[in-house]
């Protein structure tokens, strides 16, 4: 299966083959399509899902594209991917495609994943027992808050209503249920400048901060066990602030710590962990950005169906994805995609198609048979 130029696709099967997937991955790597330049991928996806389906109505936003059915079956899945990459390497990983395999910038992370939803909107959706929903998104790697799937969050949120969903971020065909929460906080510290040659007329605003900037490094996170999967937790100093000329005391200095928590874990109780950490001392502490954890969710049925079939291929997600924001919107989700995560942003991003068809069918059969695949 293509993505057509001017004729309508070919025969679509309902079980891919490798070299079937390998051929739509191919294409849509070969489309560049680094954040903010999504137009042409987005065109090109359009086209290919009006032209095929009568069954998908499609609503597009700048270059995000929502294809639904509307079958008024007892569930809907939503399924979702991003179309842009990061920038390309250079020299640029040419596409190529050879044996089983897919190379070039954006096989991984996440092309290979968009034509898995590709095609099961265009050979399943149709018959399916579920509703379905794919989202096809853009910005996703320039932040969480800039990204297309926060757009429809916030401006059409209707679109994404669904009982459970998926995300086909890379996970080398490991489910990977719910997500680590992130919360980067800046910490600050005021003192009062004077020349080194006085320094007792000032107050030295990183000898303030020292003793908390301690503490922080020195922290380790306890780990949490949910749904029998242990999700680690991690407390970072990743940045410092302060200082200048050699011969004045700082009157201000700051230090950042990243933050990554499990679902079993509040807001509240992260920022009360930071306080505690940091002391009285603290002038200023600023939540620059927090992207919500997700539970497992394990005991949703259509979530159970994919660990049903995965057979056995299951562990926590370690870092953040869409998957926290569909949870705090009250969607259980899942990551679950084809590509070695290992190989995301690399130089040498390469896909293994037979990894992609077995996602593929997985995904099929639950959209074929529901809670009972």
């Amino acid at each position: 299966m293509t993505i057509p130029s001017n004729d309508a696709p070919s025969n679509l099967l309902k079980i891919p083959s490798f070299e079937e997937l390998g051929v739509l991955t191919h294409r849509l790597v070969a489309m560049a399509s680094v954040s903010g330049s999504e137009q042409r991928i987005c065109d090109a996806v359009e086209k290919l899902l009006r032209q095929a389906s009568s069954h998908l109505s499609v609503t597009r936003t700048g270059n995000c594209l929502v294809a639904r059915t509307s079958m008024l079956r007892p569930q809907r899945l939503l399924l979702a991917g991003h179309l842009d990459t990061v920038p390309p390497t250079e020299p640029p990983q040419p596409p190529v495609w050879e044996g089983r395999f897919v190379e070039g910038r954006g096989a991984v992370d996440m092309k290979a994943g968009v034509a898995v939803m590709v095609w099961l909107a265009l050979t399943v959706a149709a018959d399916a027992v579920l509703d379905s929903t794919f989202v096809f998104y853009d910005r996703e790697e320039t932040g969480s808050h800039t990204s297309g799937m926060n757009r429809l969050a916030q401006q059409a949120r209707d679109l994404l209503a669904a009982d459970a969903a998926v995300l086909l971020e890379p996970t080398g065909g490991w489910l990977e249920p719910g997500c680590q929460g992130n919360m980067r906080v800046r910490i600050g510290y005021r003192g009062r400048s004077a020349h080194t040659a006085r320094p007792w007329t000032g107050v030295n605003a990183i000898d303030q901060m020292a003793p908390a900037l301690a503490r922080c490094s020195a922290y380790r996170s306890e780990q949490v066990v949910l749904d029998g999967l242990e999700y680690p937790q991690a407390f970072e100093v990743v940045g410092v602030q302060g200082g200048g000329d050699s011969n004045v005391l700082p009157d201000r200095c700051a230090f950042h710590v990243n933050v990554r928590y499990a679902h079993s874990r509040s807001h509240d109780a992260v920022l009360d962990e930071i306080r505690r950490l940091v002391g009285p001392e603290a002038d200023d502490i600023e939540v620059t950005l927090d992207s919500p954890a997700a539970p497992p969710s394990l005991g949703h049925p259509l979530l159970g169906a994919l660990v049903r079939g995965v057979e056995g291929r299951i562990r926590p997600k370690l870092g953040w994805t869409d998957v926290g924001r569909l949870a705090h919107m009250g969607i259980p989700a899942a990551n679950f995609g084809p590509g070695d995560p290992a190989l995301a942003h690399t130089p040498y991003e390469r896909v293994d198609m037979d990894e992609a068809a077995r996602v593929c069918r997985v995904l099929a059969r639950v959209l074929a048979h529901g809670g009972g695949a």
